[in-house]
Parts: structure tokens; sequence; C-alpha cells
């Protein structure tokens, strides 16, 4: 009883540690760096039309405008007060203020899966580009039904494995080749190895291959907690790969500002596995100790 309401606790912290670090990087980012609006609010398919006749601009006079890249850019910025806000939430919110404080979480939740469509729009509307961020968007909305009255922790672990899965299997997808392997991908691998490029696009390709074999064997009871063990060591090492790989000495404190949030908000890919680890303990814990109360009361 003693380990299974330690396990619990533990698992509830690791979730709203990680919703937390997915809103603190985001809003890190959109705060001081750049996010990809602009391949909206410059879409001139999309909205050379309502700009044209609902407002009477020219759409070049528009693009070129410096008080449209204000707009853009001070709407970044609110989304990344947004973000700030919500991760404060993440931190604060109970099971008696959860409507008032999952406001923002659930907001935050919904401008995630924005962002993310916006990056696979970036992309040529790549799916496995949106999908990549499974985790990262689906971990808000996770832990907002910790909070629900049809809480149950095994619909918790499926909805986990599922989104480690969907995570995996669309990097993977890059990494593979079935989509052009991202020229940053290769770099990192480059500096972190000091290897040629032949070499990396092969280690980008095995582990792609590993990264699909992982989404299916989570889901196999008696192997999923190797495949699970796995998908938290590659996970945190993907996440710090951007840090490392792109650190230089001479300016320590420069290239953290640039690179360490990218490392916050990709630290859950780690320790969304690691949550379903410990359920999985706890599972084969608590049907251990049911045998053996069993053995007692036969004698």
């Amino acid at each position: 009883m003693v380990f299974g309401y330690f396990v619990g606790m533990k698992q509830t912290n690791l979730l709203k540690v990680s919703v937390f670090l997915i809103f603190l990087g985001r809003a890190w980012q959109h705060l001081f760096w750049d996010a990809p609006y602009r391949t909206f609010f410059w879409d001139e398919s999309l909205l050379k039309p309502i700009i044209e006749n609902w407002f009477g601009m020219n759409w070049t006079e528009y693009v070129t405008s410096s008080s449209t890249d204000n707009f853009i850019q001070t709407f970044i910025q609110c989304n990344g007060f947004l973000y700030l806000l919500a991760a404060v939430c993440t931190l604060l919110i109970t099971k008696s203020n959860k409507k008032l404080f999952g406001i923002p979480v659930y907001l935050g939740g919904i401008s995630l899966v924005i962002l993310s469509v916006l990056l696979a729009k970036e992309k040529f509307y790549h799916v496995a580009q949106f999908f990549e961020h499974s985790i990262q968007f689906g971990l808000p909305f996770v832990f907002l039904y910790t909070f629900s009255e049809n809480y149950e922790r095994p619909r918790l672990y499926f909805i986990l494995k599922v989104l480690i899965a969907v995570t995996f299997v669309s990097h993977g997808l890059y990494a593979f080749g079935a989509y052009p392997v991202p020229g940053k991908f290769v770099d990192m691998v480059i500096n972190i190895f000091g290897c040629s490029e032949s070499f990396a696009i092969t280690f980008l390709y095995v582990a792609g291959i590993l990264d699909f074999i992982l989404a299916v064997f989570i889901f196999i009871p008696k192997i999923a907690k190797y495949a699970l063990i796995y998908a938290i060591i590659w996970g945190l090492l993907t996440a710090f790969a951007r840090l490392v790989a792109n650190f230089y000495w001479e300016f320590p404190l420069q290239t953290l500002h640039q690179n360490l949030y990218q490392v916050i908000f990709r630290v859950p890919h780690g320790l969304t596995p690691l949550m379903v680890l410990l359920g999985i303990q706890l599972y084969w814990r608590r049907k251990s100790f049911a045998y053996r109360r069993k053995l007692v009361e036969a004698k």
C-alpha cells in the first residue's frame, strides 16, 4: 500500500513537472526568440483576399509594413505570456481550484496544438511534423484528465503509451528517411560524435527503425518494460542533444539562452515513458502482493 501510494505520487509529480517544462520551454521561446506564426500571417493564398477586400490594403504593403511585423511579434509574445501563466497554474492547480487554474492550462494546450499545426505547415504539411509533438500538446490535456471524476489510472497509462508511440514513430519517419532527413538532425550527430555525414545518416536510419520497434513493443506486456527503458534514455538524450551539439564554450551564457529552451520542452519525451514504467512496476508489485496474500490465506 505504501509503495503504491509512493509510486502514484511520483507519477503525479512527474506529470506535473512534464507539463510545467513544456509550457516553460515554449514561454521562453516565444518571449525571447521566435515562433512560426508568420507562416500563417504571411500566407498569400490564404490571407490576401481578406487583407485586400476587408481591410483595403495592398498585399505587398501588408507584408512589408512594420506595423504588421510588430503585430505578429506582439502576438507571439502574448502567446509566450499565456504559456508562462499556464506553467504557473500547472504548479498551483489542485482539485479545489481546478476550474479556475485549469483554464490557462487548457488554453495553453490548445495553443500548443495550433503551434504544432503551424510547424507542420512550415514543413509543407508533413503529417509526421505535427504528430512529432504529440507528447508536448497531449500532456496538458492528460494532466487535466487526472482531475476529472472519470479518471482511471489504466486509461492514463494507455493514453501515455499512445502519445509515446505516435511521437517516436513520427520522429522515426524523419530519421529513417521517409521524409527528407532534417539537416539539423545530421548536424547534431556530426557535432556530437565528430563523425562523417554518411555515418550520421546511417546512425539516424538505425535510430528510426528502433523508434518503430519501440512503438510496438511498449504495448506488449512482457517486453514493455525494456522498451520503455530505451524510450526514457533515447528521449532524454535527444532532448539534451540540442544543447550539447550547439554548445560553444566561448559563449556559454549565450549558448544556453539560445538552446536550453529546446531541451526544456523536450525533456518530457523521456519523463513520459518513465511515468508508464513506474505504472508497470506498481501493477506487478500489486499482483505479486495479491499472489502472496492468497498463499498465506490458503495456509
